[in-house]
Parts: C-alpha cells; structure tokens; sequence
C-alpha cells in the first residue's frame, strides 16, 4: 500500500502543494491563494525549493538601483527556518503568511528573527548594523543620494539605544517587541522595510 500512496502523492504534486490542508491551517491564505502561489513557486523554481543563490538572483531583481546580495541572504536565513540551506514551497508560504497578514506580533517576531543573524535569540548591535548597511546597499545611492557614509552607524545608535531598555548591550524579543509597538518612528520605518520584501 506504501508504493502506491507514494505514486498519488508525486502526480497530485504537480498540480498543488502537497498537505495543502496542512498549510491552509499554518498560514492565512486560502487553498485557491496557496494553489495560485504555487503555481508561481514551481514556475520560478521548478525544482521545488530554492537554493541561496537562486534567491539572490531573483531577489537581486527587484533592486537594479543597488546591490541586494548581502540583504538576500539574511532574508534567505529568515525564510529558511530549519537552516537547512533551502527554502521549499512550505517555508516561502509561512513566512510570507506572516508579512503580508500576520498580527502586529507575528510581524515583529519574523523582523527580530532577520536581526538576528546567528539565532541566538538577542540582536546586538553588530547584528543591526550588518543588517542596516545590507538595506542601505540595497536601496543603492539613487535613492539616498544625500546620505552621509556613516548614517547606517547613526541610525543603529538610535534605534539600539531607543530598544535595549536594560543596557545590557542586548536586544532581547520583548525589548523589541514594546519599543516598537511604542514608538510610531520604528512602526512605520518597519512598514518601509516590509514594503521592501
């Protein structure tokens, strides 16, 4: 019985994502939405997953003004969330869940988590800066003609003092979570980088 539920799975494989229920449940799109983003996913990605370079490559796209690869790979890292160096048609779907319909919490949780470069669940301000200066790369000189070399350094200052409450020289979830909720600046600055995925 075994072979012959293998052989239905991989044929219905073509035409939908497999667990489908499974991922209507996990995420907050509709089996006609999860259907058509599939569609989408195995025409980029035929193979069904996508590696490192693949994403930088189509991410790379949507920012001709600047240089994406350094900001792709974190967001890679943050989709890719058992680390197992590739991002399937599951991985793509929660993550994108989250940005596009999650609650203000889930939202902050998943951009804690980009920050968090090596998971170790705080943000230092390394951490922040790598992730700052791979944003302004990114948005290229075009768009911040005007800026000085140093503003991604500037800006990290602020936002670092303004989240680690205890100074402690860590951002920890919940420091995150009610500085940002508290301050209209980094909710609408999260909106901006939202905007940019």
């Amino acid at each position: 019985a075994d072979g012959s539920d293998g052989d239905l799975e991989l044929s219905a494989v073509r035409h939908q994502p497999e667990g489908l229920e499974q991922l209507q449940a996990q995420t907050k799109f509709t089996k006609k939405e999860l259907q058509s983003l599939y569609r989408g996913f195995k025409t980029e990605c035929p193979s069904g997953v996508v590696d490192e370079e693949t994403f930088k490559l189509i991410y790379s796209q949507f920012f001709p003004q600047g240089d994406a690869t350094t900001y792709a790979q974190f967001l890679f890292k943050a989709f890719d969330v058992d680390g197992n160096g590739a991002i399937c048609f599951q991985d793509f779907v929660v993550g994108l869940s989250v940005l596009l319909r999650g609650t203000v919490r889930e939202k902050l949780h998943w951009a804690f988590n980009l920050y968090d470069i090596n998971k170790d669940g705080c943000i230092t301000k390394e951490e922040m800066l790598q992730i700052m200066k791979s944003i302004y790369d990114m948005m290229g000189h075009c768009t911040y003609p005007i800026l000085k070399d140093n503003a991604p350094e500037e800006h990290v200052e602020k936002f670092f003092q303004k989240m680690d409450r205890n100074r402690d020289g860590v951002v920890t979830f919940e420091e995150f979570l009610e500085t940002c909720q508290k301050d209209e600046d980094i909710m609408s600055s999260l909106q901006i980088f939202e905007n940019t995925i």
